[in-house]
């Protein structure tokens, strides 16, 4: 659930997201990423607790998590995970994110872009690994980037896609990778009918 991105803009009206997730759920989705990040994202993490109590799979909170305390405020606000954006962090702050997070039984989606991203997650233990289709700097882009790093994660991992997924063939297309998971915004976002465009997506994960 994002309302806007700094690549597309503005990308649906700020309307009701309970509605929205009560679609995705509908729908088949096992779990549902909400984007609370205000400047960039239009997000509200005053939305979250209504989410929470209206939908019954996990809720991931996606913003620029940085410290702390806005673990524990995710915690407090009623997500089950959040996402770490591997890059961005160095290295003993990350691992004492993770465990701050572990202590308060949240669960980590640990963002990576490329190979030194994901040596780093690896060191950090991570168990579910995100590997994100866009270049941060163009912001262009490119599932292949899916293709060339999921093989190199260990299978114990748990691996999600993010990013570029617009339709089920992008979804089939990357069967055989070991990927347990798509995170999808845009796309949905953008269609007519949130709830028939997952269920497309995840129908083309199932077959």
């Amino acid at each position: 659930i994002k309302f806007a991105s700094p690549s597309a803009g503005q990308i649906r009206e700020q309307t009701e997201p309970i509605k929205i997730g009560r679609l995705y759920e509908e729908a088949g989705a096992r779990a549902i990423s909400f984007l609370t990040e205000k400047t960039f994202f239009k997000g509200d993490i005053g939305q979250m607790p209504r989410l929470k109590k209206t939908v019954s799979i996990p809720v991931l909170r996606k913003d620029f998590i940085l410290d702390e305390i806005q673990i524990r405020e995710s915690y407090l606000y009623g997500a089950d995970d959040f996402l770490l954006i591997v890059r961005i962090l160095e290295m003993d702050h990350l691992e004492h994110l993770i465990t701050y997070a572990k202590g308060m039984g949240l669960a980590v989606l640990m963002e990576i872009h490329d190979r030194d991203d994901l040596e780093k997650a690896l060191r950090c233990e991570a168990e579910i690994i995100g590997i994100n289709n866009r270049d941060l700097d163009t912001f262009q882009v490119d599932l292949d980037r899916t293709r060339d790093l999921a093989p190199l994660v260990p299978k114990d991992k748990i691996i999600v896609c993010e990013s570029g997924i617009r339709h089920g063939g992008d979804v089939a297309s990357l069967k055989g990778l070991g990927i347990h998971a798509v995170l999808v915004g845009s796309s949905l976002m953008m269609s007519d009918d949130p709830g028939e465009k997952a269920k497309e997506l995840i129908l083309a994960g199932e077959g």
